[in-house]
């Protein structure tokens, strides 16, 4: 069964920094393409970024720039750096992966297919 566990996230005031981690049980974590989605209080889920299997990246145009997205196969792990925070970046940030490994094709901030796993999320607020 494969597990993903978020950490990192806090609160901090707007212009400062956070980072995001996700540990991944499961020994194929190097195959997989892995996300960040946020959800924002009364707001839809969205993407943030994602990652494929040979490290390409695709961001929303709200994080470009801000954000980054990297992975540590050997550690099973993925990470979000975020710079620059905003008060509107304020929201559960979830990790996700989909066991087939590649991002969604336009820039979209996904994989292609769909995520097979999801964490419980970290908790992120900017103060302005």
């Amino acid at each position: 069964q494969v597990q993903l566990v978020e950490s990192g996230g806090g609160s901090v005031q707007a212009g400062g920094s956070l980072r995001l981690s996700c540990a991944a049980s499961g020994s194929t974590f190097s195959n997989w393409c892995m996300g960040w989605f946020r959800q924002a209080a009364g707001k839809e889920r969205e993407g943030v970024a994602a990652i494929d299997s040979v490290g390409s990246t695709n961001y929303a145009d709200s994080v470009k720039g801000r954000f980054t997205i990297s992975r540590d196969n050997a550690k099973n792990t993925l990470y979000l750096q975020m710079n620059s925070l905003k008060p509107e970046d304020t929201a559960m940030y979830y990790c996700a992966a989909a066991i087939l490994g590649v991002v969604a094709g336009g820039g979209v901030p996904n994989c292609y297919y769909d995520m097979d796993y999801w964490g419980k999320g970290t908790l992120v607020t900017i103060s302005s």
